[in-house]
């Protein structure tokens, strides 16, 4: 485990840049926000400290403190599951509202809100496929900590996505409504793609189960627009979300 020791510096990086990429989405309507964006963006957050603080506890002689913090550590990563369907409602209801008030959404129409919601779903199910791992790997602490490690690349795209998107098209303002949403979304996912093989790269983990699922996730979100443009995929959403 001497090789892990740094580990909990390397996990400083993603947690920044999960924070800078929401930092206005979320706090800059931190009042309108509703309840389940808040429970959400908290389990988030903490989540991604515990991925800091784990590694630590776990290479720093402090095994008990590491053990305790794990058994809460579950309880939260359920929680980011479940708040993370809860938000899927206000995804659908958004496509409607890009559909009725075109001049406000420009850019982002209907599908583009489809698309969102149908990469998050396997998103989240690999999130707590992997949780799931980690559990069943418990004695075996390198499989155990990289299945938790990798989570934190599965799950980086939505806040990481926004940030980047939101800058993009403050940038091109001027062009409203002509602005290619989809490019600083792909940017994104070269990102996090790239951070996922360098980390996996350092600690010898490129072959390993959990960083092809997080590779996989973050290469079927960069089909984001033929995803939520498929008029089947819209009415599956529809039918399962929004009932």
């Amino acid at each position: 485990m001497e090789r892990y020791k740094d580990l909990y510096k390397w996990m400083i990086i993603p947690m920044v840049l999960m924070q800078l990429g929401i930092f206005k989405d979320y706090w800059g309507d931190f009042l309108d926000n509703a309840w389940s964006v808040h429970i959400h963006y908290w389990t988030g957050t903490i989540w991604y400290l515990y991925l800091i603080i784990q590694p630590f506890y776990a290479t720093h002689g402090k095994m008990d403190k590491h053990r305790t913090n794990g058994i809460i550590g579950m309880f939260l990563a359920g929680g980011v599951c479940l708040t993370a369907f809860s938000m899927m409602h206000r995804d659908i209801v958004t496509t409607q509202n890009a559909l009725e008030m075109p001049d406000r959404f420009g850019p982002f129409e209907p599908w583009f809100f489809f698309g969102v919601a149908a990469v998050e779903i396997p998103m989240i199910l690999a999130f707590g496929y992997s949780v799931i791992k980690s559990i069943i790997n418990r004695k075996k602490l390198e499989d155990h900590s990289w299945w938790l490690i990798s989570t934190v690349f599965i799950i980086m795209m939505p806040a990481l996505g926004r940030g980047i998107q939101n800058f993009y098209v403050g940038m091109n303002i001027k062009d409203w409504p002509n602005i290619d949403i989809m490019a600083p979304l792909y940017l994104t996912q070269a990102l996090i793609i790239g951070l996922t093989l360098l980390t996996a790269w350092k600690y010898g983990k490129l072959k390993h189960p959990a960083t092809y699922l997080a590779i996989g996730v973050n290469l079927y979100t960069c089909f984001l627009e033929p995803i939520g443009k498929s008029e089947v995929v819209q009415t599956f959403l529809e039918t399962v979300i929004k009932g």
